[in-house]
């Protein structure tokens, strides 16, 4: 009996330290691929710095064509429709 409660330990034991050999492991190679690929991603913030400079362009032109837009469909509407406030605060 004790002999199997000893042999579980002692593989219960095995297993927590492939575990931790594992995590080990995982860990430096982890390390290891952001180290090779850091030069890679140095070379592709220029480009990364274009597509973010081009998106913001790209997003202020849409929105100055919207007010470019709105405003003078605000114009037209407050043409047609002042006349009809007016009537509707005198009477």
């Amino acid at each position: 009996m004790f002999s199997f409660i000893f042999a579980m330990a002692g593989l219960a034991f095995a297993a927590v330290v492939v575990l931790v050999v594992f995590a080990i492991v995982a860990t430096i190679l982890k390390v290891t691929l952001k180290l090779v690929l850091l030069p890679l991603k140095l070379l592709l913030l220029p480009f990364l710095l274009v597509v973010v400079v081009i998106k913001l362009a790209v997003l202020f032109t849409v929105g100055v064509v919207f007010i470019a837009v709105l405003i003078p469909l605000m114009i037209v509407a407050a043409i047609f429709l002042l006349p009809f406030a007016l009537l509707k605060l005198v009477i």
